[in-house]
């Protein structure tokens, strides 16, 4: 993991409940959250967190080959 990937997933992540949150407290009963891209941004978001930038080696991230 890498503090730079890691914080682009948290951000998509927050961004995608904020989203979500603004559209069911409204107030308007006909604005609905659009669940396939939230569960897409969070999958994504859960994807950067594992990921590794590419400017950090196996050895500085210790791991296994």
């Amino acid at each position: 993991m890498s503090w730079r990937t890691t914080f682009a997933g948290i951000t998509t992540i927050v961004i995608a409940i904020l989203g979500a949150a603004k559209s069911i407290l409204d107030g308007d009963p006909t604005t609905n959250p659009d669940y396939p891209s939230i569960i897409a941004a969070i999958t994504a978001g859960l994807g950067l967190i594992k990921a590794r930038d590419n400017v950090v080696t196996s050895a500085d991230v210790k791991a296994n080959s």
